[in-house]
């Protein structure tokens, strides 16, 4: 069957943009090898992070690097296969993240990230999927009066792009959340119009049951190759052949194996997260997210149970999974909550697709007509999909933009990489 568009990625990016196009008549079809929701899109701390108007940067202070050379902290893993593989996106990003070239980026990044929840709220409405969203906010934990003071200066900056905090005493923090141990603690900043997801999977899959009522199209194949003929795209699965008039590619960190035999070397670098679940009881029932910003963790309340996710490690796509830096992240959150029984027999792992100027690459391919980039969005995806979703419908449709898309573009890396 012809379509026309194809999306190839089913998690939150690649099914906002299905459900964009199919909602703007476009007959779409969304194709992965699982089905919506999946990898990426399950495992997150479930934040739509309105707050996040600044991007996080590579460590620059001599200082920072020391903390994180030995490699035993919460926040940050690495294995040395991946630095040597990854040198020099890394480089890259770490040339990105001097003062002057952050200012432009953050002006940039900021761009989509005001408006996510408006987004999420035109798909959420029309999903049904009120009651999967807590808008109530989440909370900064600091440890240290020093970093809480430069939270605190930060926070005052983000308030003039519509973010709206509090910040809280310890005292406020103990009232707001009786079952937490806060002693570690110096203080908090509640977001509060940040808005919390009970379940992330659950969303896009509700997201994805929307788009096919509007007579969307998704099917679970494996893809083999992309071939572009005389009248659009072939797509070549390990079950069937699909053709298309345009062509998304939206397979987060597995995008750049798609394009690679089109020509396309973007560096894009893979970052891998986990967590675990362990049963909710009347002893460490809570209501607010709380990211504990020294540490790097954040502890979720989820359908699942409460939600332990780790920061990130840097590691390659097929690497083993090592749980080491998950079960030093229990240790301290054992403190702020008893967890006593683990949901799963073992924790999650997956990876995050990264770029190294922090920013997604969005809109058009630069070789190729009607083929569609849409990926390396970092641990911001489920924040971003929807965002990414109208932009890219509004790209293949020939709309004006509702906002500018140039800083996203692949075109950016073409002289670098």
């Amino acid at each position: 069957m012809r379509y026309d568009v194809i999306v190839i990625g089913a998690g939150i990016v690649g099914t906002s943009i299905a459900w964009h196009l199919q909602k703007n008549n476009s007959q779409t079809l969304l194709l992965d090898k699982k089905s919506p929701g999946e990898e990426a899109s399950y495992g997150n701390a479930g934040i739509i992070t309105r707050e996040a108007v600044t991007t996080k940067p590579f460590p620059r202070s001599f200082k920072e690097v020391l903390r994180v050379l030995p490699n035993n902290s919460t926040d940050i893993r690495y294995r040395w296969s991946a630095i040597y593989s990854l040198q020099r996106p890394l480089l890259q990003y770490w040339i990105n993240s001097s003062p002057k070239k952050l200012e432009e980026i953050d002006k940039e990044w900021a761009t989509l990230i005001q408006n996510c929840t408006n987004e999420h709220n035109l798909m959420i409405k029309a999903s049904g999927a009120d009651e999967l969203v807590r808008k109530i906010g989440w909370i900064e934990l600091h440890r240290k009066p020093i970093n809480f003071e430069k939270a605190i200066s930060k926070a005052l900056k983000a308030a003039e792009q519509g973010v709206e905090y509090q910040v809280l005493s310890l005292a406020e923090l103990k009232e707001l959340e009786p079952n937490v141990n806060f002693t570690d603690y110096v203080g908090g900043i509640h977001w509060k119009n940040s808005w919390q997801i009970k379940n992330p999977s659950r969303l896009v899959k509700t997201y994805a049951e929307n788009f096919e009522k509007m007579a969307g199209q998704i099917k679970q194949a494996d893809v083999q190759s992309i071939i572009q003929t005389d009248e659009g795209w072939q797509v070549v699965t390990d079950s069937d052949t699909y053709f298309c008039q345009n062509l998304v590619i939206a397979a987060g960190p597995w995008s750049t194996n798609l394009i690679k035999p089109l020509g396309y070397k973007i560096p894009l670098f893979p970052m891998r997260g986990y967590h675990q679940h362990f049963a909710i009881t009347e002893k460490n029932s809570f209501s607010h997210s709380l990211f504990d910003a020294d540490k790097g963790f954040v502890i979720g309340a989820m359908e699942q149970g409460v939600r332990i996710t780790t920061g990130a490690e840097m590691a390659m796509l097929g690497a083993s999974k090592d749980f080491n830096q998950l079960e030093t992240v229990l240790t301290f959150a054992r403190k702020v909550l008893p967890l006593e029984v683990a949901v799963e027999s073992e924790a999650w792992c997956g990876t995050r697709p990264c770029m190294p100027d922090m920013k997604p690459v969005i809109g058009p391919a630069s070789k190729h007509d009607s083929l569609w980039f849409a990926f390396g969005h970092g641990h911001q995806g489920l924040t971003l999909g929807p965002v990414t979703g109208r932009l890219i419908e509004e790209m293949i449709s020939g709309k004006p933009l509702f906002i500018d898309a140039q800083p996203f573009s692949s075109e950016r890396f073409t002289s670098n990489f």
